[in-house]
C-alpha cells in the first residue's frame, strides 16, 4: 500500500531512515511521510520511534498505521481512531513506544482464518493466492481515498465516509473497537 500511495502522490523515492524506508512529499497542502518499517513486524514501534523526536509530532493527529487484520474478511478495511492491539504484535510494539493507544489505524482484512490453521503466524505470513491478491488489489483505490481523506480531514470524517457496513449507512462511531 505504501508503494501505491507514494506513486499516487508522486512522493520522493523511498530512502533509508532509522529502521524504515521513508518517502516524503505533499498531499494537497499537507506534508506527508510514508514509512515502510524494515524491522520484524513485532518491532514496528522501533520504526516510528524517531518521530517522537519531532516537537510538533502528535500521534493522535499525525500517525496512521496500516495493518493486516485476520479478524476482518478479505476485501474489507476499517478505520479506527484508537483502540487495543487486538493481539496484533506490531500494534502492541507501537503502543509500547507511544505509551498510548491513541493513534489512527487502517485495518486491512485478510480473514477469515481457516479452521484447520493451528498457528496464526503461519496464516498471516503465507503468500496470497492469485484470487486473494486480486481482491486486495481491487481494494487499493478505496483505501487510498480513505487515507487521503484522513490526511485532509482527519480520522472522524474518514471513518464516517469509509467505514460502511454492507447494506447500511456509514458508521459514525469513533471508538468502537476498544476491546477488539
Amino acid at each position: 500500500m505504501a508503494d501505491v500511495l507514494a506513486a499516487r502522490w508522486r512522493l520522493s523515492p523511498f530512502r533509508r531512515a532509522p529502521r524504515a524506508l521513508a518517502a516524503d512529499g505533499h498531499v494537497g497542502d499537507w506534508p506527508v511521510t510514508l514509512l515502510k518499517p524494515q524491522t520484524y513486524m513485532n518491532l514496528t514501534g522501533e520504526a516510528i520511534e524517531p518521530l517522537l523526536a519531532h516537537p510538533d509530532f502528535d500521534a493522535g493527529h499525525h500517525l496512521l498505521l496500516l495493518v493486516d487484520d485476520a479478524a476482518l474478511p478479505l476485501g474489507t478495511f476499517r478505520l479506527r481512531a484508537r483502540g487495543s492491539s487486538g493481539g496484533h504484535h506490531g500494534l502492541e510494539s507501537v503502543e509500547q513506544v507511544l505509551g498510548s493507544r491513541g493513534y489512527a489505524r487502517l485495518r486491512i482484512g485478510i480473514g477469515p482464518v481457516p479452521a484447520d490453521v493451528e498457528d496464526l503466524a503461519d496464516f498471516v505470513l503465507a503468500p496470497f493466492t492469485r484470487a486473494e491478491a486480486a481482491t486486495l488489489g481491487d481494494l487499493l483505490p478505496a483505501m487510498a481515498e480513505a487515507v487521503e481523506c484522513w490526511v485532509a480531514e482527519g480520522i472522524q470524517p474518514a471513518m464516517n465516509r469509509f467505514n460502511k457496513k454492507t447494506g447500511g449507512p456509514a458508521r459514525d462511531v469513533e471508538n468502537d473497537d476498544q476491546t477488539a
